[in-house]
């Protein structure tokens, strides 16, 4: 599985009727694990964005079209971020000879 790093904001549609996002939440989690994928972790934050999920997918074709389903109900806009484990890195960074 990769692992992605998802950057959430809400739309005015969004934040206006932010007492349903709960919901929202529970109906892409469930899915995501449909498409094969889970949310490892969902954070409220503040600042420059309103969300940061981290989710595990089986490809970027599977997180592109969870993205794009997200995107379509209107309440959120996204931005996502693959990510490499560490041992990923150290290998990609030992690879650079």
């Amino acid at each position: 599985m990769t692992t992605y790093i998802m950057l959430i904001n809400w739309t005015e549609l969004g934040a206006k009727n932010v007492r349903e996002s709960p919901k929202r939440l529970d109906a892409a989690k469930k899915l995501l694990g449909e498409m094969g994928g889970s949310f490892k972790s969902f954070y409220l934050t503040m600042g420059e964005c309103d969300m940061v999920a981290i989710v595990e997918a089986p490809d970027d074709a599977v997180l592109a079209r969870f993205a794009l389903l997200l995107s379509s109900g209107g309440n959120v806009k996204t931005r996502t971020m693959k990510a490499f484990p560490e041992f990923a890195y150290r290998e990609i960074i030992s690879s650079l000879g």
